[in-house]
């Protein structure tokens, strides 16, 4: 898997729209093993991880899902949120115990449209979020299925 880690919420907004995202999000708990969303689902909430580690991972015909990526404090659980058709194209778990913030994304993306300097924010931060996420299911799915791996330890 990649080394990099993808932007947090503390690096990637401004205070202000930090806080405007907190403000309306809930405090939630996942036991391990628990299935957060399935790839193809409805996307209609999104988590910021408090404690804990949630696995990404890909369907793969015929094996088991490949896990892309985890994550851990201040990553973003989701995106499939912001973009219609809101579908997961993920599916994600608690490998352990989480502790997250979770936002409601109809919400979330109605303060986007109230408040333009948020949604430009927001937007950049997932952007920046779903590019790194596509490089590390590139190079995860080279080393499963590369006949010389990604190249990349």
């Amino acid at each position: 898997m990649t080394t990099t880690t993808t932007p947090r919420l503390g690096q990637a907004l401004p205070a202000v729209h930090r806080g405007q995202l907190m403000r309306v999000a809930r405090q939630v708990s996942f036991p391990a093993g628990t299935r957060l969303f399935e790839e193809g689902g409805h996307a209609d909430r999104f988590w910021i991880v408090r404690t804990g580690t949630v696995a990404l991972d890909l369907r793969v015909p015929g094996r088991r899902a490949a896990v892309v990526e985890n994550l851990g404090f201040g990553e973003l659980v989701g995106w499939s949120w912001l973009f219609e058709p809101y579908v997961w194209q993920l599916g994600a778990e608690a490998v352990t115990p989480v502790r997250a913030h979770e936002c409601d994304a109809a919400l979330v993306r109605e303060l986007c449209v109230q408040d333009r300097e948020l949604g430009r924010e927001l937007g950049l931060w997932v952007g920046k979020v779903l590019a790194h996420r596509l490089q590390a299911a590139r190079v995860r799915l080279l080393d499963l299925y590369a006949p010389y791996g990604s190249g990349f330890t």
